[in-house]
């Protein structure tokens, strides 16, 4: 399945029937009068957030959401067939964007969140609706309400509790690997994550979720490399892992590309908790393993870990330090690998 985490859709909804004009032709009933019934409403249109979707893949292939319109009312004081409703079906962590890409319209963060994204048109009045003592014979009846059209943009932001940051080849897809289930691609070339994955990662008895996403580069909040559309995806995170490549020249200007991406993209994303890794310290020996860590601290002004996600040492040290920094709310526990559910 194919990662895609913005969509434009265009919705309508039903337009209401129109009221009717009709009066009763019954043999033997000498003073008939209006029965014209109703309009019946038009359906309107939902979003819904979902268990089970990770991507906006479905409104690639469709992108039109037309609700029914309501049926005209009938004679004998019959009302109209209200339109059925349309409900479009998003993950978790779905913004929807008005079409200036800019306003939020919903933000659906919860499994069942509903919101109304087009009002189904009202039915028109039938003609016994204007049925008075002084118009016992009324000839005029309401149209139905038009429906409502609108062009709307659906944002992905995935919910996860750790987002991994780092340039290119920072071993950041690594380190899912090694802490989680997740198996995401994995080469000695950059831009090798072209879109976020997400891994579940247990320790001391809770889980939390991890989210690793395309690595960024100088500029990218103007666009360059993938660019910092991805970056909306950490932006619910409770915490931040800046993992920096150990065997790079310029352990200093990689910590700070970073930082000024993050301050660029703008939003509290950039004051968000962060704890900083040195990764790849298998490769060093202990004199170049002891003048990185020096370097690294001095530029972040900070503590700094070091791991491998290679040879897994320090991660469980990294994984309890980002389990500090999430709220007790966001952790799962972990279910007991040695307990057994009991059966008769």
């Amino acid at each position: 399945m194919k990662f895609l985490d913005l969509a434009k859709v265009y919705i309508r909804s039903g337009a209401g029937g129109n009221g009717c004009i009709s009066f009763r032709r019954e043999k033997y009933i000498e003073y008939g009068g209006p029965d014209g019934g109703d309009g019946g409403n038009g359906g309107s249109v939902w979003a819904e957030a979902v268990e089970g979707l990770n991507t906006l893949i479905d409104f690639r292939y469709q992108q039109h959401f037309f609700a029914k319109n309501g049926q005209p009312g009938m004679g004998r004081q019959r009302t109209g067939k209200d339109g059925d409703d349309i409900v479009l079906r998003v993950p978790v962590g779905t913004e929807i964007l008005d079409e200036d890409e800019e306003t939020v319209i919903a933000d659906l963060t919860e499994v069942g969140q509903r919101v109304q994204l087009a009002r189904g048109g009202n039915g028109g009045f039938g003609n016994l609706h204007f049925k008075s003592s002084t118009n016992q014979a009324p000839r005029r009846a309401n149209p139905g309400q038009e429906g409502v059209e609108r062009t709307l943009w659906l944002r992905l932001k995935l919910i996860a509790d750790v987002g991994l940051l780092g340039l290119p080849n920072a071993g950041k897809s690594t380190f899912l690997a090694a802490t989680s289930n997740a198996r995401p691609k994995i080469a000695d070339y950059p831009f090798t994550t072209l879109h976020p994955n997400l891994g579940v990662v247990g320790v001391d008895n809770v889980e939390f979720v991890i989210a690793d996403i395309p690595g960024l580069i100088a500029g990218a909040h103007e666009g360059r490399g993938i660019g910092d559309r991805f970056l909306g995806h950490v932006e619910r995170c409770a915490v931040l892992l800046h993992l920096i490549d150990g065997t790079s020249e310029t352990i200093s200007e990689d910590y700070q590309t970073i930082i000024h991406e993050l301050e660029a993209y703008g939003g509290a994303l950039a004051d968000k908790p962060r704890v900083t890794a040195l990764n790849k310290v298998d490769a060093l020996d202990d004199e170049e393993r002891a003048a990185a860590v020096a370097e690294l601290e001095k530029a972040s002004g900070g503590a700094v870990m070091t791991m491998s996600g290679v040879s897994r040492e320090g991660v469980q040290d990294v994984l309890r330090a980002l389990r500090s920094q999430i709220d007790a709310d966001r952790l799962r526990q972990k279910p007991d690998a040695g307990a057994t559910s009991w059966s008769p």
